[in-house]
């Protein structure tokens, strides 16, 4: 890789501490370290913690782990600010930060108070010269270059994560799509998939619970599009999705068959797989799956 950073095979990605008090939050990152996860991916939305923020606690209250964002909006602040902030991190927690960029949904952008009319390669484009004119200033330099991965799902994000980034963090995709991701990015760029996992044997209760976490997003263009080129058909998409989809993009049933599908992506040519542990009742802290799922790193 491009840098002196060990993400491990195997880390967290999630989206549900976002309602602990920081005592709780302070313990529960402590512990996800302690299980050996690699590293750990929060998302963020304008009604969750800042990612910046929270990525700084993480690295404040752990030793190791790598905390990545997965992703930051590059709606929610300047190029200019996060490239600071990215310095500053970086220096502060040597190889432990790396900044995962996304262009977000059209939603979420006007939720912030701009316009959507702007081409999502477009925009992150820009974005990243914007980054990489900001001048250090007295800022004290990190060891290395701020790394920086894309949540690019098409070939041109992807090419735009080869060229212009360390890499790619991808969501929603089967292990056939990270291969063909890998075949773009070539060697020596970080491929880090976002990977769904309940830990559910009964296949109808499994689907159920997994069509419920995939029917919004399967309203939004730019998964739809990154679906259908996957191999999927309109019908796969209709419904909360077909059985056939839902056990592509998901890894359901036991430990073991999750492993299976993350050898699959490693396989494929993914360096990290990144687990999205998921529960009956969204919005759970699935800690009992965090460590169970720890068994397998």
């Amino acid at each position: 890789m491009a840098m002196e950073m060990d993400l491990g095979r195997i880390g967290i990605w999630t989206n549900q501490l976002n309602g602990l008090k920081a005592a709780e939050l302070r313990d529960t990152l402590q512990e996800i370290e302690g299980l050996g996860y690699g590293a750990l991916w929060q998302g963020e939305s304008a009604t969750g913690r800042e990612a910046l923020t929270n990525a700084a606690l993480t690295l404040s209250w752990t030793d190791r782990i790598v905390a990545a964002t997965g992703v930051a909006s590059i709606w929610a602040r300047d190029a200019a600010g996060l490239a600071s902030a990215q310095r500053m991190l970086c220096e502060s927690f040597p190889y432990r930060f790396l900044l995962g960029l996304g262009v977000s949904h059209e939603g979420q952008i006007t939720a912030r108070g701009h316009d959507f009319d702007t081409k999502p390669l477009t925009a992150m484009g820009h974005y990243l010269r914007s980054m990489d004119i900001q001048p250090a200033g007295v800022l004290p330099h990190p060891p290395a270059p701020p790394p920086r991965v894309l949540a690019a799902l098409g070939p041109a994000m992807l090419d735009l994560a080869r060229d212009h980034a360390q890499g790619a963090h991808p969501f929603l995709v089967t292990p056939e799509q990270t291969k063909a991701a890998r075949d773009v990015l070539g060697p020596g760029r970080i491929l880090a998939p976002e990977l769904g996992v309940l830990l559910e044997t009964d296949a109808e209760a499994a689907r159920t619970v997994l069509r419920g976490e995939i029917k919004s997003r399967l309203g939004y263009p730019n998964y739809r599009r990154s679906l259908l080129n996957q191999g999927f058909t309109e019908a796969d998409l209709a419904d909360g999705g077909s059985d056939a989809l839902i056990d592509r993009l998901f890894a359901w049933g036991s430990i073991s068959d999750v492993a299976q599908r993350v050898e699959e992506h490693i396989a494929s040519g993914a360096d990290h797989v990144a687990l999205y542990a998921l529960r009956p009742r969204s919005g759970q802290v699935p800690l009992e799956e965090w460590r169970e799922l720890a068994t397998i790193i």
